[in-house]
């Protein structure tokens, strides 16, 4: 893992040997690419990024502008899409050694929003998915292959809605350095294009009302189109509902797409009592979490369209221990929740994404063990290059361990 100085939580900073334009290439979700200088395609630097962060890049003179006529949004590499939108800076200190945490996952890592009036927002011209995006089930799903069908797919979500409401703080249902990889699942539903995510602070818009929530998505935001669920609650006190969404759109020529709820077509076998007065049995990351809680992975798989993912982070492995077959880490380590206590069998461990490594799980209060009867040895996974551990669960064995 590279620790470079030219790193910080705000910007990605290039080497100052290396101010001319770079191309990127390379790259997949949550690991590393290349930059490559346009005119020496021999000098590169791989840097590792959280892969739901969109790279900017802009030309640092206007006589390198001839690289960029259009936009690095017409690129596509991988899960990785680019724009010209914010400058890069140098960082002219070498001094400078912080070392990059876990992108986006122990940290939350963006980009400066504070536009100038003559740069456009990311999301002009897009389409946006509304709607809370914690699971991305297949619900969420559904949105972002209507959102494709319109033009390109963004999903717009809300951060720091737990502090403004004096919600308790809990562990996502996916890690945040885990959210590309899983979009970039979806591409193949959305026309070939994986669907990007883009947060706005909900204290920014908390106070607004349906007409201006729309009037923001439409003159400050730029979007072409929205698409929400049926059930879709928006403006100060969930004052506006898709009916009115519809309405407002086209009176600040939006386009609006609502969509049928995605029902749970097995809730009838499950017992699952959300609580949510809302709940008329449409896919929901309630359920997910209510699934989780009751170590049901195969329900959690269906509301999911995919097999629950659970991240540890090893930056720190002093404090897992290991012995020749079996891993033991404590639950600080999670990056997101957990299922229920218990022995999982049919697991799956995953350093990267090409080899699995079949595996049973216990998950208990304090701790959480891997045994890996097929190894040798396991100290190999917490060397140095590894950062982090992804867990796909199988069958719940027993319970309550």
């Amino acid at each position: 893992m590279l620790s470079p100085p030219w790193y910080s939580s705000k910007y990605h900073r290039l080497n100052p040997t290396e101010s001319i334009p770079m191309f990127v290439t390379g790259g997949y979700g949550g690991g590393s690419f290349r930059l490559m200088q346009l005119n020496n395609c021999k000098t590169s630097k791989t840097i590792n990024l959280h892969s739901s962060f969109s790279l900017i890049l802009q030309p640092f003179s206007p006589n390198s502008l001839k690289f960029f006529r259009n936009p690095f949004s017409c690129f596509t590499n991988n899960s990785f899409r680019y724009s010209t939108r914010v400058t890069y800076e140098l960082n002219t200190n070498p001094s400078n050694t912080q070392s990059p945490l876990l992108p986006n996952c122990l940290s939350q890592c963006e980009v400066d929003q504070e536009t100038s009036s003559d740069v456009m927002c990311p999301l002009a011209g897009g389409i946006v998915a509304l709607g809370k995006f914690d699971a991305l089930h297949i619900g969420h799903r559904e949105l972002a292959i209507q959102a494709a069908k319109m033009g390109n797919p963004y999903l717009l979500s809300f951060v720091g809605m737990a502090e403004v409401l004096g919600w308790e703080p809990r562990a996502p249902v996916v890690a945040k350095c885990d959210r590309q990889r899983v979009l970039s699942t979806w591409s193949q539903l959305c026309n070939g294009t994986t669907p990007r995510e883009f947060e706005v602070e909900f204290s920014k818009v908390r106070s607004l009302t349906p007409r201006q929530f729309v009037e923001k998505l439409s003159k400050e935001l730029g979007v072409s189109g929205v698409v929400a669920g049926e059930n879709y609650r928006f403006g100060y006190r969930a004052a506006g509902n898709a009916s009115d969404l519809v309405t407002l759109c086209k009176e600040y020529d939006v386009n609006a797409f609502i969509i049928s709820s995605v029902m749970d077509k097995n809730q009838e076998s499950r017992i699952i009592k959300s609580g949510d007065s809302n709940d008329q049995g449409q896919v929901s990351s309630t359920r997910v979490r209510l699934a989780l809680a009751n170590g049901d992975m195969g329900y959690v798989s269906e509301l999911l369209g995919r097999h629950h993912r659970l991240l540890l982070s090893t930056q720190n492995p002093e404090i897992f221990s290991s012995s020749r077959n079996r891993i033991s880490a404590p639950t600080s380590c999670l990056l997101n929740v957990p299922p229920k206590d218990g022995l999982y069998e049919k697991c799956l461990l995953y350093i990267d994404e090409n080899n699995p490594i079949p595996c049973r799980v216990t998950i208990e209060k304090s701790y959480v063990h891997l045994d890996l009867d097929g190894l040798d040895h396991c100290t190999f996974l917490l060397s140095s290059d590894t950062q982090i551990l992804g867990i796909e669960f199988g069958e719940l064995r027993y319970d309550s361990v």
